[in-house]
């Protein structure tokens, strides 16, 4: 069965040419000309992978980027003016995958589409996973849910697979270059600075003071790396932030 693609975007001349690109390749196509629209098309025909832009009627395309990322995980590629580099930003801090800026070349676009799909049959593997769990932090990566204490946390899409390469290789160092190469793919063309405004998002979801992180943690001129977490000395830790030391704890 061929995968589908979804095409948004107002200008019908650009959805005609990525639609017809896509179906020299083999793909099959749909296609949205304003937010609701793709909203619409995206929860009904449900598509391997959407490519979307972020000036569109009725609801833009950024916030069509949230809604589907509340929803589910599929890959998203937004298209971008030239200059829109806050766009970009905040594409991908709200879950996007990649970005393709305008004007851009159909056969790139389809070669980006091929890269992440990939990707995301990679990721999914055959068989189930066991969930991932240190220090009161689990991650299934069957269900896609991430628990702390057992209270749910709410991922993007690439802070969840940020998390799981983390807790799955404790006490491993990460370079930034590693990162952005297996998480975002040898083809994106972002910088490392991605990578760090991921782990500053996660941070802020999954730990107790995220200027001073206990789970993900920077190795200086290195990377990050997930700290393996001994249960028994978080109490004690905390007590030190709240003012307390060790000794006071115990009525020394």
């Amino acid at each position: 069965m061929s995968q589908k693609i979804l095409v948004v975007d107002d200008e019908p001349h650009i959805v005609e040419l990525v639609k017809y690109n896509l179906l020299q390749e083999g793909f099959d196509v749909l296609s949205a000309y304003d937010g609701s629209e793709a909203l619409a098309r995206a929860r009904q025909h449900r598509p391997d992978l959407v490519i979307l832009d972020i000036m569109l009627p009725y609801i833009d395309g950024l916030e069509v980027c949230r809604q589907i990322r509340r929803e589910s995980s599929v890959p998203i590629i937004m298209l971008t003016a030239k200059d829109g580099e806050l766009e970009r930003v905040v594409g991908l801090e709200i879950g996007a995958d990649d970005y393709v800026t305008k004007p851009f070349s159909p056969r790139e676009l389809v070669a980006r589409v091929r890269a992440i799909l990939r990707r995301t049959a990679k990721d999914a593997g055959p068989g189930p996973e066991e969930p991932l769990t240190s220090g009161g932090l689990t991650l299934n990566p069957v269900t896609h849910e991430v628990q702390l204490n057992g209270r749910s946390i709410e991922l993007t899409a690439k802070e969840f697979e940020l998390l799981k390469l983390l807790l799955g290789h404790p006490n491993r160092v990460f370079t930034r270059d590693f990162l952005l190469e297996h998480i975002w793919g040898y083809d994106y063309y972002g910088s490392t600075r991605t990578v760090d405004m991921h782990i500053s998002r996660l941070r802020e979801k999954i730990e107790d003071d995220p200027a001073s992180p206990t789970f993900v943690v920077t190795v200086r001129g290195v990377g990050y790396k997930f700290k393996v977490q001994e249960t028994e000395t978080r109490p004690s830790t905390r007590y030190a932030r709240s003012g307390h030391s060790t000794r006071e704890e115990n009525g020394k």
